[in-house]
């Protein structure tokens, strides 16, 4: 498991993509690193593998919602903060992501977010944790995997 986080952050340095580690003064202005944008049904995989690799031996700091959003405050004011205060956006693609209304909800924000906060800088991560019939794909997500590049874990080598 580790090589392969190893492999991708390799694989999308290597292809000129600002990586979540970015040092720069531009990087400075976020207090987060990422904002995990993942269904609950997919916690286990967020909570284990993704938090070990990428907060505990890679220590970035990432924002989750079962831990990190404020109890009490409306749900879309701690998305909207999650996204605006992290350098990333990090969406763990899944069936039940696609089906979540408040996932959705999460990809939408920071995609637009993405187009006019941010001048089009790309701020969304695509990682794939299901295969995914294009089909079964919104529009909106089509034209970012058509446009930007993914990854498809564990299988993108």
């Amino acid at each position: 498991m580790e090589i392969k986080i190893f492999v991708l952050h390799g694989k999308t340095r290597y292809k000129g993509y600002t990586g979540l580690e970015a040092n720069n003064d531009e990087r400075d202005d976020y207090p987060n690193d990422a904002f995990i944008s993942y269904c609950e049904q997919d916690g286990r995989f967020v909570r284990g593998d993704l938090l070990d690799n990428l907060e505990g031996r890679s220590g970035l700091t990432l924002c989750l919602h079962e831990r990190d959003f404020i109890p009490g405050q409306d749900i879309s004011e701690n998305i909207t903060k999650a996204i605006h205060q992290s350098w990333k956006t990090v969406v763990i693609v899944s069936n039940n992501y696609l089906k979540s209304y408040w996932c959705m909800h999460e990809f939408e924000m920071a995609r637009m977010d993405s187009m006019h906060s941010r001048g089009g800088k790309s701020v969304l991560l695509l990682v794939f944790y299901e295969d995914i019939a294009a089909k079964d794909l919104p529009l909106t997500l089509m034209d970012l995997i058509e446009s930007k590049s993914y990854i498809e874990y564990p299988h993108d080598e």
